[in-house]
């Protein structure tokens, strides 16, 4: 197995769990103009991408402490979540480049707002939407569907559901 990997299934409460720390840092970082809470949020989304947990301390806290203590893991495909955290470092990091490297400020905060919408649905509702738009480009053919055989074929996300 290569350190470069992302888990499959992932535990969905820790999903949860990490959503909730990005919720918790884009409000700092809101709330305080404290645009330099975007380094470390950017570069742990990234590390998420690359490495699932093992590079991102929130990803590793979630997995390993948070998400045990939730109760039985409620488990969903890895692909998906995975490129829902690839969408988070594209925002995180423009985020960060619009207010650290060019001084914009207000655009920084409606991309990091967007993020926090998006991060909010994911903590509180457990709706996804990396993982809706994941779905979607695989039946237009965009993504592979051997991608994720389990979003791909939903007779195994209907034996996933009803045995967890």
């Amino acid at each position: 197995m290569s350190f470069y990997t992302f888990p499959n299934p992932v535990n969905d409460k820790a999903a949860r769990t990490v959503a909730t720390g990005v919720v918790l840092v884009s409000v700092l970082t809101l709330a305080t103009g404290w645009w330099w809470l975007l380094v470390p949020l950017a570069l742990g989304f990234t590390g998420r991408v690359l490495a699932g947990p093992r590079l991102s301390p929130l990803g590793w806290l979630a997995m390993k402490v948070v998400g045990p203590r939730l109760g039985a893991p409620r488990f969903t495909p890895g692909p998906p979540k995975r490129f829902a955290q690839g969408i988070g470092a594209v925002f995180a990091t423009t985020a960060a480049v619009l207010a650290l490297g060019l001084g914009l400020h207000l655009a920084a905060g409606i991309v990091l707002g967007v993020l926090l919408v998006f991060a909010t649905l994911e903590a509180a509702l457990g709706f996804c939407a990396g993982c809706f738009a994941f779905g979607h480009l695989m039946r237009l053919g965009v993504i592979p569907q051997d991608t994720c055989e389990a979003c791909a074929d939903i007779s195994l996300r209907q034996r996933e559901t009803s045995s967890v």
